[in-house]
């Protein structure tokens, strides 16, 4: 009988959940879209009810998959967007307010005020984070605020937050268990990194009670069974990592010093540093790699809030092309970028400027400008801004070598080159695309001994197509230099 672990990968576009086998190769995937809501200006929110929904649909999608295949599910791994934050009410389940997205901004002037206090030396030497709306404490802190249901559920013990992994799990185990990991609970901006605990100095500051806080669990551990209401038959959750730092397992960056980049809705680089914790002194984020059998890996974090979602854009607003794999045609058409830069500011920029108030830029156009060099502009800038953060790492001492990546957009073949010549490192894509719902399925699998170590588990990484630096020095430096230009253009900061 063949044996199946499922990773549930909750996204910030869509829902899905693969069929692995044991080696780490994907049999089936079922995915679902759901809506995304802009109140205002700034503002990213996702209704709690249509990401369960999507969820249990995907899910049940595989296991039907599975049965036809007549084989064995042995567990289940779960990977989310990290830092969007739901509240729901402990007695019914059912959430006081819409999701708040990890690109959400709403609580910028509320992160001001703290900057000005002079708390953010505080928050980074305890949670490696900056201060910024783009972290759950602060969302969290809003919907308490502004919910009054929330804040009178919170007095009376009965609300429960939690980011996407733990909203799933309490759902699909109706209730018996909330709870985390510590690469989720890193990305709150509530917990302590070196002392792997949530925080009270900082919980006292935004005036949120523990009682609402999930328990924080390896992230191969036992997360306890889903419901056979839901599933069939009770099925156990043994992995639960954060997306970026499940991308970073599937990529089997497991040495200090290795690093991956992903490129899905925003795009993220980590670098794992080893038990070393190294704070950044040019605004990158120090986060917990993974954390196994009580054992914390630290990673350095760069974030750019935009990278898919620009094609997305192209796509559904700007009416560019129909499908997101016409812009390799459409890039390779021209024989330059025509000096045409586009800034994807449209939820402020993320690292190293953390700079919330900006918005896109468009420059350079002229009576010339067409469609096609907004696509370019828009895949280029990409690379450009991963160029920023290995910049940024090279002044903090660390010296990136290879680059593995992953998501979506490395599946063209102009964008892979174009950003080895810009970050003029080679650029490693792996057979298996699927990083992130692969490192979810690899901790699950390591629970129940499906695999027996780290190492046991690398041999299942295997490289699709290498990409090596051929741009000039020349061409480098110019393309850069006007990055840098439009790059001014946008801070408002």
């Amino acid at each position: 009988m063949r044996k199946f672990i499922i990773s549930i990968d909750a996204g910030t576009t869509s829902n899905r959940s693969i069929l692995f086998d044991l080696k780490g190769k994907p049999v089936f995937s079922s995915q679902k879209e759901f809506t995304q809501y802009f109140p205002k200006s700034g503002w990213v929110e996702h209704n709690p009810e249509e990401i369960w929904r999507t969820t249990v649909k995907t899910l049940k999608d595989v296991i039907q998959k599975a049965k036809k295949l007549r084989g064995e599910i042995l567990n289940i791994g779960i990977t989310n967007q990290r830092e969007t934050t739901v509240l729901w009410d402990k007695r019914t389940g059912k959430p006081v307010y819409n999701a708040i997205v990890w690109q959400d901004r709403r609580q910028e002037e509320f992160c001001a005020k703290l900057r000005k206090q002079n708390k953010e030396t505080m928050i980074f030497n305890k949670t490696g984070l900056l201060i910024d709306s783009y972290f759950s404490g602060t969302k969290i802190k809003w919907i308490l605020d502004n919910v009054p249901k929330a804040k009178k559920l919170m007095s009376s013990n009965q609300l429960l937050f939690g980011t996407i992994d733990s909203f799933l799990i309490w759902r699909f185990t109706k209730g018996k268990v909330h709870a985390t990991d510590a690469t989720n609970a890193s990305r709150t901006m509530i917990y302590n990194i070196t002392s792997n605990r949530w925080d009270d100095t900082i919980l006292k500051l935004l005036k949120i009670k523990k009682n609402i806080l999930p328990e924080v669990k390896d992230c191969a551990d036992d997360f306890g069974q889903t419901h056979s209401s839901i599933t069939g038959k009770s099925i156990p959750i043994n992995g639960v990592v954060g997306d970026q730092q499940s991308a970073t397992i599937g990529q089997c960056c497991f040495e200090p010093g290795s690093l991956k980049s992903t490129y899905g809705t925003g795009a993220f680089v980590l670098l794992n540093t080893g038990s070393k914790k190294i704070y950044s002194k040019n605004r990158l984020l120090t986060t917990i790699a993974y954390r196994i059998k009580g054992k914390t890996t630290y990673a350095m974090e760069g974030s750019i809030f935009i990278a898919g979602a620009g094609v997305q854009w192209l796509r559904d607003r700007m009416k560019f092309f129909k499908k997101a794999s016409e812009t390799e045609k459409i890039v390779k058409s021209l024989k330059s970028n025509n000096d045409i830069y586009l800034v994807p500011a449209f939820t402020g920029l993320g690292a190293p400027y953390w700079d919330a108030n900006s918005r896109g830029v468009l420059s350079g156009i002229t009576r010339d400008t067409s469609p096609k060099e907004i696509v370019r502009a828009t895949i280029e800038a990409v690379a450009y801004q991963t160029h920023d953060l290995f910049e940024a790492m090279k002044h903090d001492g660390l010296r990136p070598k290879i680059v593995k990546v992953d998501g979506g957009m490395v599946m063209n073949n102009w964008f892979s080159q174009f950003l080895s010549d810009v970050v003029n490192v080679k650029v490693l894509r792996p057979k298996v695309q699927e990083t992130t719902a692969l490192g979810a399925a690899f901790m699950a699998g390591l629970h129940i001994g499906v695999y027996k170590s780290l190492k046991d588990i690398s041999r299942n990484w295997n490289v699709d197509k290498k990409f090596s630096p051929k741009m000039s020095r020349k061409l480098r430096s110019a393309l850069l230099e006007g990055w840098i230009k439009a790059i001014k253009r946008t801070l408002i900061n």
